[in-house]
Parts: structure tokens; sequence; C-alpha cells
């Protein structure tokens, strides 16, 4: 490696090569950036299209806001109330968890097109040619700029086709753009603080955690006015991009000077992030490696030990996110009647999603699970892929050149993550029971009763990973498509297919289809054994098929 030398002086020279990066990554990215953008652009009209369904009146409007300005948990779950409005109430809904996942999607693109491509040495293959110092970033910078323009364009173009105001419109996606761009430029500071792609995408990961949580306290702490459908935040809002989207009040006072916020932030974060670059080596950190302790553990050479330091950090931090919201879904549960109103419409939608019960509380746990078991189906996804990555990044043919076989490999990685799937279902019963439980002066009997009731869905997870185990073993170039395409479909026919009014049989693709709406519908194990063997058979497919063709790289 060779020794960090001086920055260079800034010229157009640092650049050279930018367009055709920026050409590179937008082929790279082919796939995956329009699936972001049509998901997002899918949750905006579906949740235009429910306000306009579910509070067809200007009562019902106003009630929702009140309720909703009146609710600490409401405001943090949900976002800022300003007005009563469709578009207001729709911004309510809709700006929080937008710029979120703005905010992932872009920080996840920026890092995988400079420390990923280090990471692996692409960088250092790029960089030996007439490619400037900068022009990597720059390229990435560019490309995660003009996907949250397209974004917000978008937005536009879906609010404006379901009849709501231009200008709010307008407002509500530069907003939601401008807050992704913001996480562009902290994923390009992340990028240059250590030499893994996966810590880099923690540590961005972790500064959208503080940025929701600041929104979040803001918004609990702030001030109700004008006859309860407006709320003022506190100043720790100010302090966020999201809280900055929120700002804009879109549909309500359309704050323009607020969209000036985000871009200097960007541009000053951005500027750190470009000095960061020249003050390091390709492929180093800023922060050393920290080096590991002189003798390992005496699990680590087993295929167990070796899968669960791989699998370990991923499990933790879905642990942490699953359980603050399993808390907050669990404290709002006594406030549900008052907070979805007296409309039949809403009534009719919780009990659609909740199996069919009048019983709003149980029906909103079973939604709550359903929803819950889709994300836990996402930690499945995203930790068996992990084998995909040994295997792309070459550590996986040294490892099977031991003594070690191909199914004792697999399947230590996905007894993990079955056993990952458990322990995040019973958490989820758990957190969302004792939070539940102290509303209602009953933890041991709501923990107990809902820990039950989260568990049943595992079957239908194990299905979902099993799919994963498949796509690896047979199809691996494809496994990351097909398995987050498996875990769409079932997020659509499965748990929104009553809402969407899809067939039956189409919803019954889904194998979330088949699992009793717990707490609501009683529990019966036919079709809970039917899932279990169908996961078991499928894991057994995969095993073979991976055991039986080529170990590849990228």
């Amino acid at each position: 490696m060779s020794a960090v030398t001086a920055p260079e002086k800034v010229g157009r020279g640092q650049y050279a090569g930018t367009a055709r990066l920026v050409r590179l990554a937008l082929r790279r990215d082919r796939i995956q950036l329009p699936v972001w953008l049509f998901a997002l652009a899918a949750l905006q009209a579906f949740s235009a299209s429910s306000v306009l369904g579910l509070y067809p009146t200007e009562g019902d409007l106003r009630s929702f806001a009140v309720a909703t300005a009146a609710s600490p948990v409401a405001l943090a779950t949900n976002g800022l109330v300003s007005g009563y409005s469709v578009g207001a109430v729709l911004a309510s809904q809709i700006v929080m968890p937008l710029s979120l996942a703005a905010g992932l999607m872009t920080t996840l693109l920026v890092v995988r097109h400079t420390r990923q491509n280090e990471e692996t040495g692409r960088a250092e293959l790029v960089e030996a040619a007439v490619v400037g110092r900068r022009a990597l970033l720059t390229a990435a910078l560019v490309v995660a700029v003009g996907a949250n323009m397209v974004l917000g364009l978008i937005n536009v173009v879906v609010l404006v086709a379901e009849g709501l105001p231009f200008a709010g419109s307008v407002a509500l996606g530069a907003a939601v753009a401008g807050a992704g761009i913001a996480f562009a430029a902290v994923a390009a500071v992340t990028a240059q603080v250590t030499d893994s792609a996966r810590t880099a995408n923690g540590l961005a990961g972790a500064a959208l955690g503080v940025a929701f949580l600041l929104r979040a306290v803001g918004d609990m702490t702030g001030t109700v006015t004008e006859n309860g459908t407006r709320v003022a935040s506190s100043w720790p809002t100010w302090l966020s991009p999201i809280g900055w989207a929120e700002q804009v009040r879109s549909y309500d006072d359309n704050a323009w000077w607020v969209l000036a916020l985000p871009v200097l932030f960007a541009l000053t974060v951005g500027s750190v992030g470009f000095a960061l670059t020249e003050r390091r080596d390709i492929g180093s950190g800023l922060v050393p490696t920290r080096p590991g302790p002189a003798r390992a553990s005496g699990l680590l050479p087993t295929p167990l030990g070796s899968a669960w330091r791989i699998q370990r950090t991923i499990l933790f931090w879905w642990a942490f996110g699953i359980a603050v919201l399993a808390v907050v879904y669990g404290a709002i549960a006594d406030q549900i009647d008052d907070f979805l109103g007296e409309g039949e419409q809403v009534a009719d939608m919780m009990e659609q999603l909740g199996g069919g019960t009048t019983d709003m509380v149980d029906a909103y746990f079973a939604a709550i699970f359903g929803m819950m078991a889709i994300a836990v189906a996402g930690y499945a996804v995203q930790a068996l892929l992990r084998m995909r990555g040994e295997e792309t990044a070459g550590r996986l043919e040294p490892v099977l050149a031991t003594a070690l076989s191909r199914p004792r490999w697999m399947l230590a990685h996905v007894g993990l993550v079955v056993s990952g799937i458990v322990v995040l279902q019973a958490l989820t019963g758990a957190a969302t029971g004792l939070a539940y439980g102290l509303v209602t002066d009953d933890v041991p009997g709501k923990v107990v009763h809902l820990t039950g009731a989260a568990l049943v869905f595992v079957p239908a997870i194990a299905v979902v990973a099993a799919v994963v185990v498949v796509s690896f073993g047979g199809v691996p170039a494809w496994s990351t498509g097909l398995s987050w395409g498996v875990l769409a479909a079932c997020l659509i026919f499965g748990f929104l297919g009553p809402l969407l009014g899809l067939p039956q049989v189409v919803r019954d693709l889904s194998p979330f289809t088949h699992v009793p709406a717990v707490p609501a519908a009683e529990v019966t194990a036919a079709p809970l054994v039917l899932l279990a063997t169908i996961a078991v058979v499928v894991i057994a497919v995969g095993v073979v098929l991976f055991r039986r063709r080529d170990i590849t790289s990228s």
C-alpha cells in the first residue's frame, strides 16, 4: 500500500472520467434503482388512494387530524400534523416514511458505488486508468441526486393524478427528494471513515435512526395549535433532515424556504466527504481496522461459529429495530378506537387486515403482526443473501477447499437464520405485549398471549427463507432479485391483497395468506404444518442444487 500523500490541488483532472463512471453506475443499478422508484411510487399512490377512500368527508379528515395531533405515539410513528385537507392528512402520513425510505435508498447507493467498489478491488482497477481522485465519489453523488430528483418528480405526477393541488404536490416531492439528497452526503462521509461497506452502511443507517428519533422527539414535544389540527414542532425536529421534509408543510404552508436546508447540508457535508477522500489510501478508511484478539474463539473454526460471526451483526440490528417498533405499536393499541376515528371505511379496512373480526384491538394486532412478520421475512432475505455475498467476494471458495462440505456450510447459515426468525418473532410479541400490558395493567398475560400469536407466523416466514435458499442454490446470479421480488409479492398479495381487492387465487400465492389472523382468529395446525413442510422440502432442494453447481465470483 502506498504512503498517504499530501492532497493535490483541486482541478478538472480530479474529476476526470466522472461521466463514464456515472454511466457505469447507472448500468449496474439498471434493475435496483427502478425497483426502488417503482416501490416508493406505488406506496405513494396507495397511500393517496387510501386517504381519499378512508376519509371521504371533511369531518372524517378533521377527526383524524385531531386524534393524531393529540397522540404522541401517532406523531412519532406517522408524522407531523399540519391541517386537515386531503393533502395535509396525506402528507402527515407519507412524508416521514418516504423520506426515511429515500434516505435508505440513497445511502445504500452511495456506499455501493464508493466503499464497496474499493472493498472488492474494482476502484483500484478503475483509478489505474485516466480517472480523477474525486471521480468515483462524484459519480455516486450524481446518480444519488438524480435518483432523488426522479423520485420527487414521480411523486408529483402520482399526486397530481390523484387530484391533489399542484403546488402542494411539488412541495411534497421536493421535500422527499431533499431528505434523500441530504443522506447522500452523509453516506459520502461514512464511506470514507471505514474500510468496510457493511460498516459504512451501518454508520449511515445509524445516522438515519438518529434523524428519525430527533424528528420523533421534536414532534412529540411540540405544541398543538389551531383547534387541535396543527402541531408546532420543538427544536429537535429542526436538527433532522427528515424533520426538514415535514417542516415544508406540504398542502398547508408550502414553506419553500425550508428546502434550502437540505441543499446547504448536502453541500457542506458532501464537501467534507470530498476532503476526506484525499487524506487516505484507496481501499483504506480514516479509522484503521481494529486488530482482532490474539486467539480466536474455539467456535470460530466450526461451520456454526463462522456463520454466527457473519450473521450476528444483522440479527442484532434487526432485533433493535423490531423491539422499538413493537413497543411503539403496543403502546398505541389502547388508543386504536380513538385514533382510527368513527368512519366506517376505516373500520372496514381494519377488519379486512385483521381477518374479518369486529374487535378493533384484535384486528389491529393481527394487522400489526402480519406487517411485522413481513419485516422479519426481510431480515431472513438479507441474512441468507450473505451467503451470496461470501461467494461473490471470493471468500467461500477457500473455505470449501477445506474438509468442510457444502451442505454443512449452507445449513449452518440456514439454521442460524431460522433461529433468528424465531427470536425476532418472539421479541415482536413480547415487546408488543409488554407495552400493551403496561397500559392495561396486565403485563404477564399480554406478553404470553401476544408472544404466542407472533410465533404463529414463523412457518410462513420460513417459506420465504426457503425461496432464498433455493434461488441461491439454483440460480445464484438471479438470487438477489428473485428473493426481494418474492418478499415484495408477499407484501402486495398477502398483506395488501384484501385492501387492493385482489382475487383470492392471487392472494393465496403468499404464504402469509394461509396463516390465521391471530390474535383475532383461532389457530389451526394444518396450514402451519403444511407451510413448515414446504419450507423444509424447498430448503432441501436448495442444498442439493448448491451441492451440484459451480462456485462463482463477481
